[in-house]
C-alpha cells in the first residue's frame, strides 16, 4: 500500500463508524437491543427508572426514554446494515430513503452522560428554537443542549434531531454558559 492510501483508512473502528437510529416495533426495543448486542454490534437504548403501581406491589421499572427507537453504532458498509435489518423487531432505519443518517456523536453522547449519571430526566418536546448553553462542572461539565424554562423551572434539553425526540433534565445546582 502507499503512503497515501495508508493515511486514508480508517485504523480505530470507533472512528471508521457512526450511531444511527433504529425504528423498532412497539414494544420491542429491549429485545432489539439485546439481540444487536448479541451480534456483536454497539447499541445503546436509553431507559428512564419509573415506579410503577400494581394492585398488590410497587416495582420500579426501566421503561425506554424513546419509544420505538433504539441507537446503533456502524462501520460503513452494507454488511453492518442487513445485520441490522435481519433483527426481529426491527423496522427500518430512521433518515433519508431507510437508508439511516448519521446522528451526530455530541447527541448520543450527552444521553450516555445523562443515562449514565442517573439525572432525573423527563421526554420533552423536540425543540429546534431556544438559546444554546453548556454545563459549567460537576459530573456533566461540558453537556450542551437547549435552555428552556417549564414553570420558573430551568431545564436543560438534549435532543436527537434526526428522531425528533428530546429528554429535559432539571439544571438546579448547575452552571450554565451560553455557547
Amino acid at each position: 500500500m502507499s503512503e497515501k492510501q495508508l493515511s486514508t483508512d480508517c485504523v480505530p473502528q470507533v472512528e471508521c463508524s457512526s450511531w444511527f437510529a433504529v425504528q423498532t416495533k412497539p414494544r420491542h426495543e429491549k429485545k432489539v437491543s439485546v439481540e444487536l448486542s448479541e451480534k456483536g454490534l454497539q447499541s445503546f437504548l436509553p431507559v428512564q427508572r419509573q415506579r410503577r403501581q400494581w394492585s398488590d406491589r410497587q416495582k420500579w421499572i426501566d421503561l425506554p426514554l424513546f419509544s420505538n427507537y433504539v441507537f446503533v453504532r456502524l462501520a460503513a458498509g452494507m454488511e453492518p446494515r442487513t445485520r441490522v435489518l435481519r433483527t426481529l423487531g426491527v423496522v427500518r432505519f430512521a433518515g433519508a430513503t431507510g437508508h439511516g443518517t448519521p446522528i451526530p456523536e455530541e447527541q448520543i453522547d450527552s444521553l450516555q452522560a445523562i443515562v449514565s449519571q442517573r439525572i432525573p430526566l423527563a421526554p420533552h418536546s423536540y425543540i429546534n428554537v431556544g438559546e444554546k448553553v453548556r454545563i459549567c462542572g460537576g459530573a456533566l461539565e461540558g453537556l450542551e443542549g437547549l435552555l428552556v424554562a417549564i414553570k420558573d423551572d430551568r431545564r436543560l434539553v438534549v435532543s436527537v434531531d434526526l428522531i425528533q425526540r428530546s429528554v429535559a433534565i432539571q439544571l438546579e445546582g448547575f452552571e450554565v454558559e451560553r455557547v
